[in-house]
């Protein structure tokens, strides 16, 4: 999968360009998931992505540019494995389970992504609030999908989109990176659950 567009504009404009920044991306998130944004350095990740230190510096112009251009590729990563789980035919409820499934294979073969974002909170806080504002749009445009087809309530709102994502998140930060026993599966059938039949006896 070939990278997002870059901020700052130094997409590359041919293949071999950007099989390179894909490299590049790659070693950051495991530099900057290893260590943590201060304690990672330019020449540890261009070491990782077995390319020339002076290279660097014809895609990103600072460590921050590159922290904030990994984010964002991080963030459409992820939107694009819902997009790609979305691709079938799902109901309302279904497509909730899919796009769960996707973000939580992603988090559990891509655990670096918790600490990126995490710091992301704090060394760029602009990018932090964008990835959570835009999944969180992701969500509330199948829940206004789903209300539109008359499978969902019509009292769901960004608020419901929020409490999911919040839902997604941390059952993602349980299951797959603190403890992984539990199948994808499963853990999306308690997320379904949850939504199909909330919490209260009935």
């Amino acid at each position: 999968m070939g990278p997002a567009p870059l901020p700052g504009g130094k997409q590359p404009r041919t293949e071999r360009g950007r099989r390179t920044l894909r490299k590049l991306l790659d070693a950051a998130a495991l530099e900057f998931g290893e260590k943590g944004f201060h304690e990672a350095s330019i020449s540890a990740i261009t070491g990782r992505a077995g390319m020339a230190l002076g290279s660097f510096y014809t895609y990103f112009d600072s460590k921050d540019a590159l922290f904030r251009a990994l984010v964002s590729d991080l963030s459409t990563r992820v939107g694009l494995e819902a997009r790609e789980a979305l691709s079938g035919s799902h109901d309302a409820l279904g497509a909730e389970r899919a796009a769960f499934g996707a973000f939580f294979d992603f988090a559990r073969s891509h655990q670096e992504i918790y600490r990126i974002i995490d710091e992301a909170e704090f060394v760029d806080p602009a990018s932090f609030r964008q990835h959570y504002e835009s999944a969180a749009q992701r969500i509330h445009e199948r829940l206004q999908r789903g209300v539109a087809s008359g499978e969902l309530r019509e009292d769901l709102d960004e608020a419901s989109a929020w409490a999911i994502m919040g839902m997604n998140v941390f059952l993602g930060l349980k299951y797959a990176i603190w403890s992984g026993g539990r199948e994808t599966a499963d853990i999306a059938g308690v997320a379904g659950a949850i939504l199909e039949k909330g919490i209260v006896k009935r």
